[in-house]
C-alpha cells in the first residue's frame, strides 16, 4: 500500500484538490492517506473532506489524521509539504512593516523582503521535517509546495543532502495555458520548454508542430494595447522570452517597476495583492468547512504531486517541471542553488534535464534572485544576522526603493515583529 503524508493538510482547499487527483488514479485509490496539521480544526476539516472525496469516487483509502508529525511520517513513501509558517498573521507582518518604510510588494513570498523573512521562519520547520524523515521514512520523497520554493529546496540540500526532494509549482503550466489562449492555439497541440528559477523561469521554446509560436504572440501584443499593460508582456518585449510568473509577482523581482507611480498605473500593478489573496483563502476555507454538498470531482488540470506519485508507483514516465539543485543543469547560473527545469519522473525516481546556458540577458536577470536566496540560506545555516541584512541590500526591489540605513532598520523591525518564528540565532 502506498502511503502519502500531507504536512500542512489544513490548507484544505489545496489538499482537497490534490486528493481529487490522487484518488482519481485507480492505482492509488486504496492508498494510505495521512493528514497532519497543528491546527485541530483545520485538520478535522481536511479529514472530513478526504473522506468525502473518497466517497464521491466510491473508493476506500485509509485516511488517518494526526497533529503529531512524528506519528504521521513512519512508513511514508511520499510526503507532500504545504506548510505555511505563521499563516495570515505572519503574512500581514511581511506587508505591514515594510509598507511603513515605503517599500511596495505585491505577493512577497519568493524573494524581496517578504520572501526573505518567509524563508527564515520556514527553515526551522523544514529542518525538523528533514530530521524526522531521515529517521522515520528515509526512502520517502519530499514533494514541496511551500514558498519561497527555491530558497526552501536550496536550504534542504544544505542541511539534509541525502533527502530526496522535488519542488513543485504550477506557474509554468498556467503560463503556457495563458499564452495559448492569447494566440488561439489549443494547449494540447503545443510543446514547450522552460528554464530558470522558480517564479522567474522563461519559456525558451514554445511550438506547434515544430513552428515557433512567439511570432503569433508578437502579433497579438501589437494588436492589443491592453495586453501591453502587463508587466510580463513588458518584460517579454524587452528580454525576448516570456517569464513564467504572473505580472504582479514578476514586478517585485526586478528594480524597474514598483518604485515608480507611473509604472504602477501603466502596468496596472496591484500593490499588496497577496493580502487580498490571503483573505480570499480564509473565506474559501470557511466555505469548504461549511459545505456539505456533493464533491465536484471535475478538474481543469492535475497538479504535479499526484502525477509524480502515480509515475513513481506505476513506472509511467511523465515529463513535468520541477525545482532541483543546480548541478550543471543551467550552466550560467550558480551551482548549488535551486533551479526550475523539465524533469522526467518514473519508477527510478526523478531525472532533471540539463537546459544548457540561458540566453545571457535571462541569466543576468536571474542572478540577483539567486544572490538573495543564497544569502538568506547562508544566514540561516550560519546563524549570521548580518547576512539577512545583506540579502535585503542586494534584493532588486528593496535596493531600488530604500537607502541602506532604511533596509537595515526594516530588517530590525521585521526581526522584532516575527520574534520566535525566526531561527534562534537570527532573532537579534
Amino acid at each position: 500500500m502506498t502511503t502519502i503524508v500531507f504536512l500542512g493538510a489544513g490548507s484544505v482547499v489545496f489538499t482537497r484538490e490534490l486528493l481529487t487527483d490522487i484518488l482519481g488514479f485507480p492505482e492509488l485509490a486504496g492508498a494510505r492517506i495521512v493528514l497532519h496539521d497543528i491546527d485541530p480544526e483545520r485538520l478535522g476539516t481536511a479529514a472530513a473532506l478526504a473522506r468525502r472525496v473518497a466517497d464521491a469516487y466510491g473508493v476506500e483509502p485509509e485516511v488517518v489524521a494526526t497533529q503529531d508529525r512524528r506519528k504521521a511520517l513512519p512508513g511514508a513513501d511520499f510526503v507532500i509539504n504545504t506548510v505555511q509558517v505563521g499563516m495570515y498573521a505572519a503574512t500581514r507582518v511581511d506587508f505591514d512593516v515594510p509598507a511603513r518604510f515605503g517599500l511596495r510588494q505585491t505577493i512577497g513570498d519568493t524573494i524581496g523582503i517578504g520572501g526573505i523573512f518567509r524563508g527564515l521562519r520556514t527553515f526551522p520547520v523544514l529542518a525538523g521535517i528533514a530530521a524526522d524523515m531521515a529517521e522515520l521514512c528515509p526512502d520517502a520523497w519530499l514533494l514541496n509546495y511551500t514558498n519561497p520554493m527555491a530558497m526552501n529546496v536550496t536550504y534542504l540540500a544544505r542541511v539534509a543532502p541525502r533527502l530526496k526532494v522535488l519542488g513543485l509549482c504550477h506557474s509554468v503550466y498556467w503560463t503556457v495555458r495563458g499564452l495559448c489562449e492569447i494566440v488561439g492555439v489549443p494547449f494540447a497541440d503545443v510543446t514547450f520548454d522552460s528554464a530558470g528559477v522558480n517564479h522567474q523561469a522563461w519559456i525558451v521554446r514554445w511550438q506547434r508542430e515544430g513552428t515557433d509560436l512567439y511570432p503569433l504572440l508578437d502579433e497579438a501584443i501589437t494588436a492589443d494595447p491592453e495586453l501591453r499593460r502587463r508587466v510580463r508582456v513588458d518584460m517579454y518585449r524587452r528580454l525576448g522570452y516570456y517569464p513564467t510568473e504572473t505580472s504582479e509577482h514578476s514586478a517585485e523581482y526586478v528594480p524597474w517597476y514598483l518604485r515608480h507611480d507611473k509604472e504602477l498605473a501603466r502596468l496596472r500593478i496591484p500593490v499588496g495583492d497577496y493580502l487580498r489573496v490571503s483573505e480570499e483563502n480564509l473565506a474559501e476555507y470557511a466555505a469548504a468547512r461549511a459545505d456539505t454538498g456533493p464533491i465536484d470531482l471535475s478538474r481543469e488540470t492535475a497538479e504535479y504531486a499526484p502525477q509524480v506519485v502515480q509515475s513513481m508507483v506505476t513506472g509511467t514516465p511523465r515529463r513535468i517541471v520541477a525545482n532541483v539543485v543546480n548541478d550543471g543543469l543551467i550552466g550560467n547560473l550558480p551551482g548549488g542553488f535551486a533551479v526550475e527545469v523539465p524533469t522526467v519522473v518514473d519508477a527510478a525516481g526523478a531525472h532533471p534535464e540539463p537546459a544548457g546556458d540561458l540566453p545571457p540577458q535571462l541569466a543576468a536577470v536571474n542572478r540577483p534572485y539567486v544572490s538573495v536566496g543564497e544569502l538568506t540560506v547562508a544566514a540561516a545555516v550560519s546563524a549570521d544576522p548580518r547576512l539577512v541584512r545583506q540579502a535585503a541590500m542586494v534584493d532588486p526591489n528593496t535596493a531600488a526603493s530604500l537607502t541602506v540605513d532604511e533596509i537595515w532598520d526594516l530588517c530590525d523591525a521585521l526581526t522584532a515583529a516575527h520574534g520566535d518564528l525566526l531561527p534562534e540565532g537570527l532573532r537579534g
